[in-house]
C-alpha cells in the first residue's frame, strides 16, 4: 500500500504542475493586450509569447522525463540496487549513505545534462540570453559537482551520523548544524560561493556609487560594500541582490543592470534591495525557514526508522537513507503547503519593500527599472491567479505596477 501511494504521489505531482502550464498557455493572447501597451511593443510581445511556449513544451518533455525515471526507479528497484552496490563496498552506515545519495545525485545529473545543454545553447541562444560558452557550462558544472561533494556530503555525512547515534533526538542536532550553516552561507555566500563563478569587484566612484550612497543615508541604511558581478559572461538577463547580515552586508549588482537602466532606476532597484533588509524581510525568512526545517526534521525523526519505508523501495535492509527517499517523497504534500505560506510572504514582502524604496526613491523609476528589466527578460506579465498563488516567489509586474501607480498619487 505504501509502495502504491508513492506512486500516486509522483504521478499526481507531475499532472498537477502540468495542468498549472496549462492553465497559463491559455491565457496567452495572439494580439497585444490594452493593459500591457505602454510596456511591451508588438514585436517584443509576439517574441515572449514564443518564449514562453518554448520553455513551456521543453518544461512538459523534460518533466516526463523525469516521471519515467523516477517511476523506473521505484518499480525496477532501483533505488533498492544502488542501496545493494553501496552496502557490497562499505559495511559502515554513514559511509553507505554518501555512496548512495552520490550515485543517484551523480547519476540524475549525468542523465539530465542534455537538458541543461538544450535549455542554455538552443533555447537561451534562439532569443538571445545566453552567453556562455561549452567551457563555462562544463567548468560551472564540475564546480558544482565539488561543491555538492564538500558541502552537501559533509551536511548529510554529519546527520546521518546524528541519526545513528542519537535517533530520536538526532532531529535536534540536525536543526543546530542546518541553522548554523543558513547562517553561515547568509553571511559569507556571496565572498566565499560567488567568487567561483564569477568576478565581483567594487563599483567605482562616480555618479552612480554616489547616488547610491545618498539614497541609503537618506534610508538610515549604511552602505559600504557595493559589487558589480560580471553576470554577462553567462547571460544578458539583468538581477540584482542583497547579501550577508550586519557588518557582512553588500549590494550585488550585475553588469547587465547597469547597462540597462539608467542611475535613478537602478537606485530605485536597489531602494527596494534595501527595503527587504529595513524592513528585517531577511531575519524573518531565516527564522520561518527554521521553523519548518524544525517540523520536517521532527516528522522525519518519527517516521525514517519505519522498516515499511525502506521495504516500500525494495530494500532489503531498513535504513536511514532508504527511509529518508520514501519520507522525501511521501511528504511533498505538506513541503507544498509550506511552499505555498513561504511564497505568499515573500509576495507580501515585495510589495513591502516597494513601498520602503517608493519613500527614498521615485516610484516612477522603480516602475520603469521593473518595466525594462520584464520585458528585457521577456517576462510572462498575464501568468494564471492560480499558478502565481504556487510558484510565484515576486507579485506579477502589474500587480505591482498598480500599487506603485497609487503610491505616486
Amino acid at each position: 500500500m505504501l509502495f502504491y501511494i508513492i506512486v500516486f504521489l509522483v504521478i499526481t505531482s507531475f499532472l498537477f504542475e502540468a495542468f498549472l502550464e496549462y492553465l497559463n498557455s491559455k491565457r496567452r493572447s495572439a494580439k497585444l493586450p490594452g493593459e500591457l501597451r505602454g510596456i511591451y511593443d508588438e514585436e517584443k510581445y509576439e517574441k515572449s509569447i514564443e518564449y514562453e511556449k518554448v520553455k513551456q513544451r521543453f518544461s512538459l518533455l523534460r518533466g516526463m522525463f523525469s516521471l519515467i525515471l523516477i517511476l523506473a526507479m521505484l518499480y525496477f528497484g532501483g533505488f533498492a540496487l544502488v542501496d545493494e552496490i553501496s552496502r557490497y563496498y562499505f559495511s559502515n552506515p554513514v559511509i553507505i549513505a554518501l555512496l548512495f545519495f552520490g550515485i543517484i545525485m551523480f547519476a540524475a545529473d549525468i542523465l539530465h545534462l542534455p537538458f541543461d545543454w538544450y535549455a542554455t545553447f538552443i533555447i537561451e541562444e534562439r532569443f538571445g540570453f545566453n552567453k556562455s560558452t561549452p567551457f563555462i557550462f562544463f567548468t560551472d558544472k564540475f564546480k558544482g559537482w565539488l561543491l555538492s561533494i564538500i558541502i552537501g556530503g559533509g551536511l548529510l555525512a554529519l546527520i546521518t551520523w546524528f541519526y545513528y547515534q542519537t535517533t530520536d533526538w538526532f532531529w535536534v542536532y540536525a536543526l543546530l548544524l542546518i541553522t548554523a550553516f543558513t547562517v553561515f552561507m547568509n553571511l559569507f555566500y556571496s565572498s566565499l560561493i560567488v567568487p567561483l563563478f564569477n568576478k565581483q569587484t567594487p563599483l567605482d566612484k562616480g555618479e552612480l556609487r554616489d547616488s547610491i550612497s545618498s539614497m541609503s543615508k537618506n534610508a538610515g541604511f549604511r552602505l559600504d560594500d557595493i559589487f558589480i558581478i560580471d553576470g554577462s559572461k553567462r547571460s544578458t538577463k539583468a538581477n540584482a541582490y542583497f547579501a550577508g547580515l550586519g557588518r557582512k552586508k553588500r549590494i550585488v549588482l550585475f553588469d547587465t543592470l547597469i547597462s540597462d537602466l539608467s542611475v535613478p532606476e537602478i537606485v530605485g532597484v536597489l531602494a527596494h534591495e534595501i527595503g527587504h533588509y529595513k524592513k528585517k524581510h531577511i531575519i524573518s525568512g531565516m527564522i520561518i525557514s527554521v521553523i519548518i526545517t524544525a517540523i520536517t526534521l521532527y516528522l522525519l525523526s518519527v517516521m525514517v526508522a519505519n522498516p515499511e519505508l525502506s521495504s516500500a523501495l525494495g530494500a532489503a535492509q531498513p535504513s536511514f537513507h532508504m527511509g529518508l527517499i520514501a519520507f522525501g517523497i511521501l511528504y511533498s504534500p505538506v513541503s507544498a503547503i509550506f511552499g505555498l505560506f513561504t511564497n505568499w510572504l515573500s509576495r507580501r514582502n515585495e510589495f513591502e519593500a516597494d513601498r520602503f524604496a517608493a519613500e527614498f526613491q521615485s516610484p516612477e523609476h522603480l516602475a520603469e527599472a521593473l518595466k525594462k528589466l520584464s520585458v528585457k527578460n521577456l517576462s510572462n506579465l498575464q501568468p494564471h491567479p492560480l499558478y502565481v498563488f504556487v510558484h510565484y516567489s515576486h507579485p506579477p509586474l502589474l500587480k505591482r505596477l498598480d500599487a506603485l501607480n497609487n503610491l505616486s498619487h
